[in-house]
């Protein structure tokens, strides 16, 4: 059996020509069945997303290469690309490498952002769209469902997606630790823009008890909070508004500062010195430097935060390393599996071929026999295929016993015992440790609080 993989991906192709290959859901389904002509390609999925635009097939054996080749042709007509300029950025990969390029997809090895989730949904999605279709058959099932096994075992074996890599994410995380829980919380956002969106969305999926908009449009302010349940407030009134919040979110795009010293100040009064934590993610800044000299008031900016995405990304680069070992491991078991059932197929169809063989040779012999009865008949076309099986029976345990060796030598990899699946933390860095040092002493005073 033969397994391709030809696309393109945000490492190969620029975005204007990614968004020209995406295919829509609802046009998927049928582009797929084009994809089939029972000669090269057997069984196609797309998988479509803005920064991969992947075929997987099962190719007819000893024909991959013209599999590759109708692929090629497929994306081009796709994209309205000309084919010379788009092979440029296609790359092709078939059998082991193939399966070992669908694992490292699924767990999330080969993306933008190292470890993000989002990628195993769009692959799972990808094999739904291709059952929808009627397109996904005995070799996509076993493959997609041990790609799912095999990203399975990269999230719970290793750390790979356990530290924020994004800032919004990083600010969020940044809280949690701070106040142990943002459960009961009340959150301030001021801004509503892309970066206070992927906040609330974090925010709200952490279980924030409260939050507040504010932005100098009230329109957005109310489509930002009415997405994620929360309220507006007046942007003119925000220094009102400061004693309410636990947690002070700022991402606007304003010259000056937004929140005082003097405003923060009058806050902390307000609150009974209880502790408020500011995270300024604006550039330029919109909290004043000076809000970290008030007691009880903590401000990290955007530079601390990055300071701690650029740690986290070195902790699930090393992460990868061991995640890399589980895809080869798995990768190799498939490949065994694919050749345990080519040899069932094989087996099949040598029998069925010494069966036909007898049988052609008792009808040419067949008048030189002389009469006989339609009983007798079928006695001897039995012990012709009785003595045929009896002959093929050693040939086919050979085979049998060679397809076991084989699988003896990359046996399916066993999960790492849970004491070994984390490698001891390493030393954050120098601008991360600050950042935590920060962080555990205003959790001392949040918890005192």
């Amino acid at each position: 059996m033969s397994i391709i993989l030809t696309g393109v991906s945000h490492k190969t192709a620029p975005v204007e020509v990614r968004e020209r290959l995406a295919l829509a859901r609802d046009e998927g389904g049928e582009c797929l069945r084009r994809l089939v002509d029972g000669e090269t390609i057997r069984e196609p999925l797309v998988v479509s997303t803005c920064n991969r635009v992947e075929v997987v097939a099962h190719a007819a054996p000893r024909r991959a290469g013209e599999a590759a080749e109708r692929v090629a042709g497929f994306l081009a007509g796709a994209s309205a690309l000309d084919r010379v300029a788009l092979a440029r950025h296609l790359y092709k990969r078939d059998d082991y490498e193939a399966v070992r390029h669908v694992f490292r997809v699924a767990s999330s090895l080969d993306s933008m952002v190292l470890g993000e989730p989002q990628i195993l949904g769009q692959v799972r999605q990808a094999y739904a769209r291709a059952c929808e279709a009627g397109t996904a058959g005995r070799v996509l099932h076993r493959l997609m469902h041990h790609a799912f096994h095999t990203a399975k075992r990269v999230r719970s074996e290793t750390g790979i997606a356990s530290s924020a890599v994004s800032v919004s994410y990083a600010a969020v995380e940044l809280g949690r630790k701070i106040l142990g829980t943002l459960e009961g919380r009340t959150i301030l956002l001021v801004g509503a823009g892309e970066m206070a969106e992927l906040a609330a969305r974090h925010l709200s999926k952490a279980g924030a008890g409260r939050i507040l908009v504010a932005n100098r449009t009230h329109e957005t302010a109310e489509r930002l909070a009415a997405e994620f349940g929360g309220e507006t407030v007046a942007f003119e009134r925000l220094d009102a508004h400061l004693a309410e919040a636990d947690v002070v979110l700022c991402s606007t795009g304003a010259r000056e500062y937004v929140v005082t010293a003097e405003a923060a100040r009058a806050a902390q009064v307000a609150r009974r010195n209880r502790p408020t934590f500011f995270v300024d993610i604006s550039v330029p800044r919109n909290v004043d430097p000076a809000v970290a000299g008030v007691s009880n008031l903590f401000v990290f900016d955007v530079d601390d935060l990055e300071a701690v995405v650029a740690s986290n990304l070195r902790e699930r680069g090393r992460e990868a390393e061991r995640a890399e070992l589980i895809v080869e491991a798995e990768a190799r078991h498939f490949e065994e599996q694919l050749r345990g059932l080519d040899t069932g197929r094989q087996i099949g169809a040598f029998r069925r071929e010494l069966q036909e063989l007898a049988r052609a040779e008792f009808e040419r012999r067949r008048r030189q026999l002389g009469d006989l009865t339609p009983e007798q008949e079928r006695a001897v076309e039995a012990l012709l295929l009785s003595a045929t099986n009896k002959i093929a029976h050693p040939v086919i345990e050979l085979m049998r016993r060679g397809a076991a060796a084989e699988q003896e030598v990359w046996p399916r990899p066993a999960e790492t015992p849970l004491a070994a699946r984390r490698q001891p933390e390493q030393p954050a860095a120098e601008g991360a440790r600050d950042v935590e040092l920060r962080a555990a002493a205003a959790a001392g005073l949040m918890v005192a609080a």
